[in-house]
């Protein structure tokens, strides 16, 4: 279409140089045809076709008269391409700043989208951070936890003490692995009775019995116990 509306055009012309016309063109021809191509150079048969098509379609129109020696009507089509021509020169530009603003809008958008993307990605690694250092936490103190039970079997309290040389009830009884208390050897002298006529007097050799689970009142009677006759 475009090819032909030239060639229409350029036949226009010709036909007037060759009937050697005195007369030029219409004043608005030249000014029209110069805006049309200058709206098509800036792509207005491709943004705003229609527009454009109607533009063309005047212009086309007046070639049409001005060949009929209808100089007059043809120069007013003339001057109707050009003012459509200056019409969709503007629309055009305004056409080209929607375009440009609607592609930033866009960009703006995806860039959101893809911070947002990248947000919840991080929050997401971060919880699944959280989640694998908490089960580790976890892990650990039951790993502790049950640890504890097997240590108290590898090493249990002794019940009974082999008395060394030198040793006294007292010192026996602040053993760690006894009572880790001094005052509490009247609990051992209760025990050993049997072996142990005076507390102050023990013998290497001997193995005392070290008695478990007692009670508070029983703790309480032997810290008197031991204030009241104390053992050097």
């Amino acid at each position: 279409m475009v090819v032909i509306i030239k060639l229409f055009f350029i036949s226009v012309i010709t036909v007037f140089v060759a009937a050697g016309c005195s007369q030029s063109l219409p004043l608005w021809r030249q000014d029209a045809g110069m805006i049309i191509e200058r709206v098509r150079s800036h792509g207005a048969d491709k943004f705003l076709p229609d527009e454009f098509k109607s533009v063309e379609e005047t212009l086309v129109m007046g070639d049409a008269l001005l060949l009929e020696d209808e100089s007059e009507e043809a120069d007013n089509y003339f001057h109707l391409a050009w003012t459509k021509g200056k019409i969709l020169e503007m629309n055009l530009a305004t056409e080209k700043l929607r375009l440009a603003q609607a592609a930033r809008l866009k960009a703006e958008v995806e860039e959101r989208e893809r911070q947002r993307e990248l947000q919840r990605v991080l929050q997401e690694e971060q919880k699944r951070l959280l989640q694998e250092s908490t089960q580790a936490a976890e892990a650990a103190a039951l790993a502790k936890k049950s640890e504890r039970p097997k240590l108290s079997k590898e090493k249990p309290l002794p019940i009974y003490h082999t008395v060394m040389r030198g040793e006294t009830l007292p010192q026996i009884a602040a053993k760690s692995d006894v009572y880790n208390d001094l005052t509490l050897w009247p609990l051992l002298y209760r025990a050993n009775r049997d072996q142990i006529r005076d507390p102050g007097h023990i013998w290497p050799g001997q193995v005392l019995h070290i008695p478990r689970n007692i009670s508070r009142e029983e703790i309480a009677e032997a810290r008197r116990y031991s204030q009241e006759k104390p053992l050097r």
